[in-house]
């Protein structure tokens, strides 16, 4: 094969590859960044700051351009069920989870949202129904969460104590189901610029985060947090959400959603080196394992797999 690989009609080009790895590694970087901020900044109050920032960078960036004010005024309501769905909760699932659980266990929890999203559209929309692979799929993919999350669920079970519990595992995986539910509700987006959708999103979920956060954390009275700590919220939000959104699109327009998809796999060996050497985390057998059924799982419903065997 050379340097231009096609999938669905879409070349992937070796510097969209490069793209593509710079955007696991910028995604992988947000699990790492939310580990460090979480032990010093509140959950809600993480969250908030985060899409809070992004959506200003990007409001920014856009400049009014591409009808952004017509879009918001005009469907504030979509906009605010998808910054629901796609932003606020899974993002305070996931940091809620990583007060107890490190950057790379989270990342591979999360790295399931494919799964969940084949098994919602299937129910939701006439056009996305279960084939065998995408099944087959599904259950590698279900396979590799129950061995994360087993040692866990079976130590509460007979009320034994585990090293981490059952409900920092769960959120992460609540997350992805909720990641799961806007990949199908985001369609009715298409006709719109893809910054906007981006922006609109942001600005309604920083509208429904603040006042949680203010009712939860009381932000005002906390002790202002380490250089290091305020420089990992501002890489979360704009490196790894207000930039990622833009890569991410520009990385979709070139290559196509379902290349673009291929994201996922990369994120969680991303999240798992930053966390090895910046914090000294390390996973356990399980753990690994749990990871490469996740991905043998994405990989086919990717489906790349299967057709290069057919086309060999």
């Amino acid at each position: 094969m050379n340097a231009r690989s096609t999938v669905d009609g879409n070349q992937m080009s070796a510097g969209t590859w490069a793209l593509l790895a710079l955007l696991g590694l910028i995604w992988g970087g947000s699990f790492f960044f939310a580990r460090v901020a979480v032990a010093h900044v509140p959950p809600f109050t993480l969250v908030f700051l985060r899409l809070g920032l992004a959506a200003l960078a990007l409001h920014i960036y856009i400049r009014g351009r591409f009808g952004m004010y017509e879009a918001l005024a005009g469907r504030w309501r979509e906009f605010a069920l998808m910054g629901l769905i796609n932003n606020a909760i899974p993002h305070a699932f996931i940091f809620l989870g990583q007060t107890h659980i490190g950057a790379g266990l989270a990342a591979i929890l999360n790295a399931t949202t494919p799964v969940w999203k084949v098994i919602i559209a299937n129910m939701a929309t006439e056009d996305e129904k279960l084939s065998s692979a995408k099944i087959a799929g599904c259950l590698l993919g279900l396979a590799g969460t129950v061995v994360l999350i087993g040692p866990s669920a079976v130590a509460g079970l007979f009320g034994t104590t585990s090293s981490v519990p059952l409900w920092a595992l769960l959120l992460p995986v609540l997350a992805a189901i909720s990641y799961g539910f806007a990949a199908t509700y985001g369609k009715r987006f298409r006709d719109l610029a893809p910054p906007v959708t981006a922006a609109g999103q942001l600005t309604a979920s920083t509208l429904i985060a603040l006042p949680v956060a203010a009712f939860t954390d009381t932000p005002w009275l906390l002790p202002m947090p380490p250089v290091e700590v305020i420089l990992s919220i501002l890489g979360l939000a704009l490196v790894s959400t207000a930039y990622a959104y833009i890569f991410f699109f520009r990385i979709m327009r070139a290559a196509g959603a379902t290349n673009a998809s291929l994201v996922t796999l990369l994120v969680p060996p991303s999240a798992i080196l930053l966390g090895y050497l910046f914090l000294g985390e390390t996973l356990q057998a399980a753990d690994f394992a749990g990871m490469v059924l996740i991905a043998l799982g994405l990989a086919v419903l990717d489906g790349r797999i299967l057709r290069f065997r057919r086309v060999a």
